[in-house]
């Protein structure tokens, strides 16, 4: 059998941080109950004019100061953002603010590059703060918020305040910010020329090029070297398929593509032009791609690269496995050829869609967004809004817009919602992990309990069941197959009851694990959310 290793592991450096991000999410920074207040100041009158011609000639910043939440810093290095939300000429632009662009040192609790996004076609104002909290669930993905932006005391109206994918963030997540880098796809310009035999329209659709140069016009490496473990990655996964597990961290990759897919969210990996992502090569050698640019998502973005844009009705039916037969979408093509990594995939996608939008709890999380932003948009001048008031009243139950036509979030996702739980392929019975215990100390007996024995009731006629674990102070999880044979302290042959002894090979004494059971038809894991919480063990305890 493939050896499945690498599919579905965490590592300490990967997982915990995002954890404890997740703990401390509501008292730092992108607190989503606070709004934040950016006050930007330059000596120039005519910033606009300077802005806009750094971003129509290249990528140079204004030296500024900026005030936040009532603190000021001097030397911060201020430029206009994105490419499709900063038309020439347009009043209100996204920002990009670099506390540290001179004082190296210099953050705000910790923090030291800010994107303040101008929520393009989004009259809801809510779609990248309710994307990125539903993407953290399940992967490493910024923290956004919303704050208040004036530049020299004008008003800019309200932004959408995101993590920058930056160094911060890459410690924070995986715990080193020195290894290979990627921004996929850049904002490069149209009449660039690509280079002499190289592929065109590619994008950053991961196709393998044998060339750098091939790669440079679609994507910007932010580290100081890579481009050969870029190649290597293509190469892998278009070649080499068998072996990608070890440089592409595969579960994250399924998480991310679900993500997508059941929000349709196309400007991204899954549409058009294979942007909006990162690449970063952890210290197990593993790429792994972080999710940006999402306000966007829930289809106000519509085309998937073939035909005309989408319309309603079909962004509702989007097929879960778009791009499965597409060979100019290698990471969702070549990995979805696998039998095992397309069941881990719609698991993860029946995930998203029960933990998000069957209970409605999406619906609910948008209004209480909607309202705590209310007063502040209200406060506003309509000639620093994209949308009237009336627009963002209407904006999760109706289409807005007669040319851009952008779904409501609740029109959307209601009837998409109930595609997808009836669809065929999610509507399948996956295998059911209960009652899952380690062998302990019987009472009143003297035996010593040295090894783990691990056991798990499985319904739904599973055909095989995996344990994953790892020893305290490991980074990658080892995997063993569970039987219901009878022969391995799991009871009666065939009771569905599956179990596996662990002996610790070096007298350790406490284990991280999760399992994942497949049928015919399905997977499924347990704990549902083993990404950062996976059950444990420890042989002092069974021992009490």
């Amino acid at each position: 059998m493939k050896k499945i290793l690498l599919l579905v592991i965490c590592t300490v450096v990967s997982c915990i941080p995002s954890l404890l991000a997740q703990d401390t999410e509501n008292t730092d920074f992108y607190d989503t109950n606070e709004i934040r207040e950016f006050k930007v100041s330059f000596e120039q009158n005519n910033w606009q004019d300077l802005l806009d011609s750094m971003r129509l000639y290249g990528d140079g910043v204004l030296i500024g100061a900026v005030e936040i939440d009532g603190k000021r810093y001097e030397d911060v290095g201020i430029r206009y953002d994105g490419r499709r939300s900063n038309a020439f000429g347009k009043g209100r632009k996204p920002l990009h603010v670099e506390l540290d662009f001179i004082s190296k040192n210099q953050n705000h609790e910790g923090y030291e590059v800010f994107k303040l996004s101008n929520a393009l076609r989004d009259p809801s104002m809510v779609r990248e703060v309710l994307s990125y909290e539903i993407a953290r669930k399940y992967m490493p993905a910024p923290k956004a918020n919303f704050a208040k932006v004036s530049i020299n005391g004008q008003t800019q109206g309200l932004f959408v305040n995101v993590q920058a994918v930056d160094e911060v963030f890459l410690k924070e997540n995986f715990g080193s910010a020195d290894n290979s880098f990627f921004k996929c796809s850049p904002e490069y310009k149209d009449n660039e020329s690509m280079p002499s035999g190289c592929k065109k329209n590619l994008h950053a659709s991961l196709e393998y090029e044998s060339k750098a140069s091939c790669y440079t016009r679609n994507f910007r490496m932010v580290s100081r070297e890579g481009w050969d473990d870029l190649i290597s990655l293509t190469n892998t996964l278009n070649n080499k398929t068998e072996d990608i597990e070890s440089i592409l961290h595969v579960d994250r990759t399924l998480w991310m593509l679900a993500f997508n897919n059941a929000l349709v969210n196309l400007s991204s990996y899954s549409g058009q032009n294979s942007r909006n992502f990162f690449l970063y090569r952890d210290d197990l050698g593993r790429f792994n791609p972080i999710i940006s640019g999402l306000n966007l998502s829930f289809g106000s973005y519509k085309n998937t690269g073939s035909g005309s844009d989408l319309r309603l009705k079909q962004l509702q039916q989007l097929s879960p496995v778009l791009h499965a037969d597409n060979p100019t979408k290698p990471l969702i093509s070549k990995l979805l050829a696998d039998p095992l990594y397309r069941k881990v995939y719609l698991s993860h996608l029946r995930t998203i869609l029960y933990d998000n939008f069957e209970n409605d709890w999406y619906e609910e999380r948008a209004e209480a967004l909607q309202e705590l932003i209310r007063p502040h948009l209200v406060s506003v001048p309509d000639d620093w809004k994209e949308y009237k008031m009336e627009d963002f009243d209407k904006s999760l139950s109706s289409t807005i817009g007669r040319r851009s036509k952008i779904p409501g979030i609740v029109e959307l996702m209601g009837k998409r919602s109930r595609f997808l739980k009836k669809h065929e392929l999610l509507s399948v019975f996956p295998p059911k992990v209960e009652e899952v215990t380690v062998k302990g100390r019987e009472k009143f007996s003297n035996e010593i309990i040295r090894d783990f024995k691990v056991n798990a009731t499985v319904e739904k006629r599973a055909k095989r069941v995996i344990l994953y674990y790892r020893y305290e102070g490991e980074t990658a999880f080892r995997e063993t197959f569970m039987a219901d044979d009878g022969q391995h302290h799991d009871g009666e042959a065939g009771d569905k009851i599956f179990g596996v002894t662990i002996k610790p090979d070096n007298g350790q004494k406490r284990i991280e694990y999760f399992i994942l059971a497949e049928n015919i038809a399905a997977a499924a894991f347990a704990p549902v959310n083993y990404m950062y919480e996976p059950y444990s063990s420890d042989l002092e305890d069974l021992n009490k």
